[in-house]
C-alpha cells in the first residue's frame, strides 16, 4: 500500500528532479535536488516561478515521446528532456529587450530581476515577443549559458512553451 501511495504521489502530486545543468545559478546549482509540485496542486504557475519543463517537442524539436510517465519511478526519461528554467513572461504579455539601462521589459515596464547575478546582463539577444494565450516565455537565471526561449525564437511557438508542458513549479530546492 505505500508504495502505491508514493507511486500516486509521484505521478499526479509532486515530483523530484535533479538539476543537471548550470543555466539557474545562482538560483539552483547542477546536483541540487528540486521538489516540484504540479500546477494543480497548490496553484497555477505565475510570473517569476521556477518552473520545471518537458521540452520534447518544444525546445528539442521533434525528438522522439518517451511516453507521459517519462521522469517518473515507472519510466526514466533521458537527462535533457526536463529543463528547470524561469516563468518570466505569461499569456498575453508582452516581453522584449531591453529597456534603456539595460533591463527587459515586461508589458513596456522595466522587470526587476533580483534573481540574476549583478555580472549578468538581462540578455545579450534582442528580441520583442507577445507570448500567445496558453504559452510562457521561460529564461534561466544564468543567461549567457541559458537555451532558453530567446535560443527558439524561429521555432514554432515563438519560443514560448505551452503551459501544458510544464511539469510543475519548484517549491524547495536541496543541494
Amino acid at each position: 500500500m505505500a508504495v502505491v501511495a508514493w507511486l500516486v504521489l509521484q505521478l499526479f502530486v509532486v515530483q523530484v528532479f535533479t538539476v543537471r545543468a548550470a543555466s539557474m545559478l545562482p538560483t539552483l546549482e547542477p546536483g541540487d535536488q528540486v521538489l516540484v509540485t504540479r500546477p494543480t496542486i497548490d496553484r497555477e504557475v505565475q510570473r517569476g516561478d521556477v518552473v520545471v519543463v518537458d521540452v520534447r517537442g518544444t525546445f528539442l524539436g521533434d525528438r522522439p515521446d518517451t511516453g507521459p510517465l517519462a521522469g517518473s519511478v515507472l519510466a526514466p526519461a533521458p537527462d535533457n528532456v526536463f529543463v528547470v528554467k524561469r516563468a518570466v513572461a505569461g499569456p498575453g504579455d508582452r516581453i522584449a529587450c531591453c529597456s534603456d539601462d539595460g533591463r527587459l521589459l515586461l508589458n513596456g515596464e522595466p522587470l526587476d530581476e533580483p534573481y540574476l547575478s549583478s555580472t549578468v546582463a538581462p540578455s545579450e539577444e534582442q528580441f520583442d515577443v507577445v507570448v500567445p494565450e496558453g504559452r510562457w516565455w521561460l529564461l534561466g537565471d544564468n543567461r549567457p549559458v541559458s537555451e532558453d526561449s530567446r535560443s527558439h525564437l524561429g521555432s514554432p511557438g515563438g519560443g514560448t512553451v505551452s503551459t501544458e508542458v510544464i511539469v510543475g513549479r519548484v517549491v524547495r530546492a536541496a543541494g
